[in-house]
Formats: C-alpha cells, sequence, structure tokens
C-alpha cells in the first residue's frame, strides 16, 4: 500500500516536534558534508506549466521548486515540485535514481523542501504528465512545515502577515499578483506607446501636497527638518510640464494617515499622468483605453465580473454632472437652492452640514454619501465645486473641470483640466489655509513654489490619477485591497 506523505498530513504531529525531526535531519547532512545552504544555483530548463501544457515526451529537462507532496511505493515513488508557475508530477524508482540517492530521497526529503530534479518527460497511464527522475538535488531544507490547509490557507490576518505562506498554498493568489504585475505593465506599455515619458518624483517633501489627505511625518536629522511622506506626486509632475516635458508619468508609492478598510490601505500605488495642451475630456478617453489595455493584458473582455456582479467597461463610459446625479438619487437640484435651503436638505435626509457650507458644497456631501455608492457601471462624474477642487481650473457654471469616475459604487481616480492660472491657485491655496486653521486636517498644504513656477508659464494640461490597487482588485476579482497588495500594513502582534 502507497505511503502518502502531505502537508495536511503531518498536523497531526506537535509542530515542535516536526521541526526538530527535521532540524536534525539538517544536522545529519551536514555532517555528511551534503549541507544543502552550501548549493549556490540549479540550471533550470523549464517551468512545471510549460511541461504540461505541451508535453514533449522523451525530452530531458531540469525543474526546480518546492516538494508539495511525496506518495512512497516500495521501488518507486511519486511526487509533485511546486514552481512559479504551478505543480508538475515527478516519478522517482530506485533503479533509474540508485539505492542510496532513492533512500535519500525516501527518508531525508519533507514537504516544503527546496528540490531541483533533472529527467525525461513522459504521460502515465492515467494521464498525467511526468518527470522520470534521473538526478535529484536538495537545494535548501525547510526546517518549519507548511501549515495544515495547504490546499488553502484560509485565515486572512495569517495571510496577510505571511504573505510567502499564501502565496505557496493558495495558487489563485499567485495569479492574482502576476496579473497585477501585468496589469502595471500593460499601463506602462500603453502610456510609452502614446508618447508619455515615465519619470520618478521625491517621495519625502517638504510640503504635504497634491491632495486633500492627512500625511504621515517624519524628521530629517540633518536637516533638522519636519518632512511628509508625499500623498501625490502631482505638483511635481505640473512642475516638469512647465519645464517643457509635455507628457509625464509615474506610477508609485503614496502615503496618507488616514483609516483603513477593505478599499483604503495607508500605502498604496497611483498613477498619476499629465498632458500638455490636452483637457478633462482627454483624460476620459485616457481613462477608458487604460482600462481597456489593462483588461485585455489578463485576458478579459468588455465584461468582467466582480463579487458576482457584472460590470461592462466597454466603451464609451457614462459621463454625467454632479448636479444630475444627485438629481437622480434625492429629486432635488442643489444649484437652483440658497445655501441654507441647501444645508436644510442634508439636515432631512441625516446628513450634518458641517458648518457653514454653501449650496454648492451642499450638493458635493449628498454626492458623496448619497450617490457614490449607487454608480456600479463605470461613470464619469464631472462638476465639482470649487471648494473641494483647489487645483482644477474653473468652468462658467462656477464649478470647476474636474471630474472623477466611479465603478462598483467606488471611485476608482480623479482628473482635472489643470489650473493654469497662478493668481487663482495663490486664491486657493489661501482658502485651504484658512480651512486647515479651522481644524481641517485633510485640507491642502500651499506650496509657494509651485505658484512661483505657474508664474513661468504652464501650457492648458489635462492630469488624470488612477488607483492602481484598486484597478487590480475590479480585474481580478478581489475582494479586498489587501489580497492585491503583497504586504498590506498590519497592527503588530503584542509581544512582537
Amino acid at each position: 500500500m502507497a505511503e502518502e506523505i502531505n502537508a495536511a498530513a503531518e498536523v497531526e504531529q506537535d509542530v515542535d516536534a516536526l521541526k526538530a525531526v527535521r532540524l536534525n535531519k539538517l544536522n545529519e547532512l551536514v555532517a555528511a558534508g551534503d549541507d544543502p545552504f552550501k548549493k549556490t544555483s540549479f540550471d533550470v530548463t523549464a517551468h512545471a506549466a510549460d511541461i504540461t501544457a505541451a508535453p514533449e515526451e522523451g525530452k530531458t529537462v531540469s525543474v526546480a521548486g518546492r516538494l508539495m507532496s511525496k506518495r512512497i511505493m516500495g521501488k518507486a515513488s511519486f511526487a509533485h515540485v511546486l514552481d512559479v508557475s504551478g505543480q508538475v508530477q515527478i516519478y522517482v524508482k530506485r533503479d533509474n535514481l540508485g539505492e542510496e540517492k532513492y533512500d535519500f530521497f525516501k527518508k531525508q526529503l519533507d514537504i516544503g523542501d527546496i528540490v531541483g530534479v533533472k529527467g525525461e518527460v513522459f504521460v502515465t497511464h492515467r494521464g498525467e504528465v511526468s518527470i522520470a527522475v534521473a538526478e535529484l538535488t536538495l537545494l535548501s531544507k525547510s526546517l518549519t512545515p507548511l501549515p495544515e490547509k495547504w490546499h488553502g490557507l484560509k485565515d486572512n490576518d495569517l495571510r496577510y502577515r505571511k504573505r510567502y505562506l499564501d502565496l505557496i498554498v493558495n495558487n489563485n493568489v499567485k495569479d492574482t499578483f502576476i496579473k497585477r504585475s501585468k496589469i502595471i505593465s500593460a499601463v506602462r506599455d500603453y502610456l510609452n506607446g502614446e508618447r508619455f515619458i515615465e519619470v520618478e518624483t521625491p517621495i519625502l517633501n517638504t510640503v504635504a501636497g497634491g491632495a486633500a489627505a492627512r500625511p504621515f511625518i517624519t524628521h530629517h536629522n540633518t536637516l533638522d527638518l519636519d518632512m511628509f511622506m508625499r500623498i501625490a506626486p502631482e505638483l511635481y509632475l505640473k512642475r516638469l510640464i512647465v519645464g517643457g516635458l509635455e507628457r509625464v508619468y509615474e506610477i508609485g508609492r503614496c502615503f496618507r494617515n488616514e483609516g483603513m478598510d477593505i478599499k483604503h490601505n495607508p500605502e498604496f500605488t497611483m498613477m498619476e499622468l499629465y498632458q500638455a495642451y490636452g483637457d478633462y475630456n482627454d483624460m476620459m478617453k485616457r481613462t477608458e483605453e487604460i482600462y481597456t489595455a489593462a483588461a485585455r493584458a489578463i485576458g478579459l473582455g468588455d465584461k468582467i465580473n466582480y463579487q458576482g456582479r457584472e460590470i461592462d467597461i466597454s466603451t464609451p463610459w457614462r459621463r454625467v454632472t454632479m448636479r444630475d446625479a444627485v438629481k437622480e438619487v434625492t429629486g432635488v437640484d442643489f444649484m437652483t437652492l440658497t445655501d441654507k435651503q441647501a444645508r436644510a436638505e442634508l439636515v432631512k435626509r441625516g446628513l450634518d452640514p458641517e458648518g457653514e457650507k454653501n449650496a454648492a458644497e451642499c450638493m458635493y456631501v449628498a454626492f458623496d454619501k448619497l450617490v457614490e455608492s449607487t454608480l456600479v457601471q463605470p461613470t464619469f462624474v464631472t462638476g465639482y465645486p470649487v471648494e473641494v477642487s483647489p487645483l482644477a481650473k474653473r468652468s462658467d457654471d462656477g464649478l470647476t473641470y474636474r471630474f472623477e469616475f466611479f465603478i462598483n459604487g467606488w471611485e476608482g481616480g480623479n482628473a482635472y483640466t489643470e489650473l493654469n492660472d497662478p493668481i487663482d491657485q495663490a486664491k486657493r491655496f489661501d482658502a485651504q489655509r484658512k480651512m486647515m486653521k479651522r481644524g481641517d486636517e485633510e485640507a491642502q498644504q500651499s506650496d509657494d513654489d509651485f505658484v512661483d513656477a505657474l508664474e513661468y508659464g504652464m501650457p492648458p494640461t489635462g492630469g488624470l490619477g488612477i488607483g492602481i490597487d484598486r484597478m487590480v482588485m475590479l480585474l481580478t476579482d478581489s475582494a479586498s485591497i489587501r489580497d492585491v497588495i503583497l504586504f498590506p500594513t498590519m497592527k503588530p502582534k503584542a509581544g512582537k
């Protein structure tokens, strides 16, 4: 009868006892002059998925990966090796490997060990593509057994804290992060093909500008200066537009000292682009094309499924003013009301107008609290109040040339026809200063050097920011932002 060994079977034993057994095996190997940790390389010629997808029987291949199962059957055994592409079965036979090496395979190797194998590809009677092992090398010893549920680590807290285990035992997790890489590459390919230049701007800033958010504060010892982790790269990128780099973009980390939930992590990835001589209409087209390119890169079409809900990303996406979107849901046209009437409408709906907000600001509160979550299919919402858009150009109706786009009830990105009037920009910063003095911790800090840059002249410009993590969530059907960030922010465990 075959003796089958896998990670699930090992859990019947005490983990500490298993570690002691494995450590003893390592010590025996070291004493025999075969320390696996002294191995420096292995010549890999093929990966599991390539071998199983298009098997070439008789072809000699070299594969390396993690041992995930063993089925001992006397003079011949089967096992599975996991590499970045998936698993492949190996066939280990005493007559092929030699008695000493076969005995080594049976007694010294444990589930989780990293091995290298060389042999010929064949297909078993049951139709499983396998490798008949002629050479076997232990490349690294696993001293701690894999988690109990080797077929699926379910504890989310453990998954996020020990992502390396999550990647080993949950194939779908590895697939998600491979797709994330393809999505980001597709965004880059699209922008590079449209003659944008990728740039890098500072992460440590002396002014926390470019977005309405609470920053992380750190201190530079040499300069004896408080600095801020960037909340957005916007103001530096627009300086480059002033400098004549007409199309620029950056994909990088931003940091906001705010709450955490399924859509928010304090450290996240943002893509921002700026296009001279463009406006926010051009940015709508860019948004649609970026999402289309990203979806195509991972084999998706115009319709995606997110948590059981079908979302149609075919273009063009719906366009609606904030004024009309709010009216559709509430029945109220806030822009026809006095400020007092608008505040009363908020109170009537259980919303706090938070002081002396004007009608446009009240419209924004109503949109944020009552409308945003209803926008499931891709929608561009335009016409934001000046008070919440300090970097966007004013429109003739007293609002701004700004949009945010929404998918699945989430904000997915933000864009402006950029404000390039230095006089107006200075006034907007002054208004933000007053908001900050009144206790608004998310008011934008004033950046006098940016105003100086605008005084040299910035061409009409369109700018766009897209949250990469939320895009990946939607396109990979991931329920939480933590599922698409390799190492999400976690509260340390007590005593750690």
